[in-house]
């Protein structure tokens, strides 16, 4: 009798009696976990009190299975509850945001920065997943431009390429729902261009039509987000461009090759796409920001100067 009782007197402290995380405490729980291998977990993380007794309260008083995923816990709960929330599969979601403009190496920082996987990892993914793509743009040599601009919510149960394969997903929805359906990669690496050039969605068509003007007249489009991505490609962008970079070797530097280069710059957002497939008919051939978060364009040469002029009068009366 004396012992019957010890033990119930242990359960009831064991699974009736709340424990209280010390500091937020996450536990991650992986498909595949044992039981056992759960009740681990937990005890390690001083959420429940015993192993033991947690085993035989699934045993005895089961809820339904355990869900994997990651769970956060920060307030006082029984061993009871714990097990409710597991059954729930109450889990842990993390938000990613990916602003538009993001280029593959800024996500893969948001990956790593947002706890869901190895910058290196995603980056691996993002550079040989391109089957993902292959029936859109089948020469491209990375998922770049293809990782769609969005705000997700991921677990960490889930993988960089479950990560990638929801932003391929989401483009390709933005894709239908814009209407594009053909020269995809030529029209995605215009887009990313124009992501990178201007914030001001209004500027976009015109931004775009300078560019289809450079093209059609095999003018260089002299972009300087081109030189910048060129030179992040190879590991080498300093932070900032300097005059002698514009004559860096590489396919993506727009000012020493003619016509787009091999693939976007960036993944660009909706605006920017629908800016390249609908361009603004002008007969703009240069632009150059205005110090105020604008641009000014240009038909020709000496127009173009007097508006670069204009803009470092401006900026030296900042200084």
């Amino acid at each position: 009798m004396v012992a019957r009782i010890a033990v119930a007197g242990w359960l009831a402290w064991a699974t009736f009696l709340p424990v209280t995380p010390s500091v937020q405490t996450f536990v991650l729980l992986r498909n595949g976990y044992s039981i056992r291998r759960i009740a681990s977990e937990l005890k390690a993380a001083g959420v429940i009190r015993s192993r033991r007794a947690f085993i035989l309260l699934n045993y005895f008083h089961s809820r339904g299975s355990l869900k994997a995923g990651e769970y956060l816990f920060e307030k006082p709960a029984t061993a009871l509850d714990v097990q409710q929330r597991l059954a729930r599969g109450d889990i842990y979601v993390r938000t990613l945001v990916i602003p538009e403009g993001f280029n593959m190496y800024d996500i893969a920082d948001a990956v790593q920065n947002a706890g869901l996987g190895a910058r290196q990892d995603f980056l691996k993914v993002a550079t040989s997943d391109t089957a993902l793509i292959f029936d859109l743009a089948p020469q491209a040599t990375s998922l770049e431009g293809y990782l769609f601009p969005n705000t997700y919510e991921f677990t960490r149960t889930q993988t960089v390429e479950d990560i990638a394969t929801a932003m391929v997903r989401q483009f390709r929805q933005a894709a239908t729902e814009l209407g594009l359906t053909s020269h995809v990669q030529n029209t995605l690496t215009l887009a990313s261009i124009i992501e990178k050039e201007t914030a001001v969605a209004e500027e976009r068509p015109e931004v775009a039509s300078v560019y289809y003007n450079r093209l059609k007249r095999n003018m260089p489009l002299q972009a300087d987000p081109s030189v910048i991505y060129a030179e992040l490609l190879q590991g080498v962008y300093p932070g900032a461009l300097h005059h002698g970079d514009m004559q860096f070797n590489s396919a993506y530097n727009t000012y020493t090759r003619a016509g787009l280069p091999p693939g976007p710059i960036c993944n660009p957002g909706k605006s920017a796409m629908a800016a390249a497939m609908h361009p603004a008919s002008t007969d703009f051939l240069y632009f150059v920001s205005d110090g105020n978060s604008h641009h000014r364009f240009s038909r020709n040469l000496e127009e173009h100067n007097r508006n670069v002029a204009a803009y470092r009068k401006l900026v030296a009366g900042k200084r």
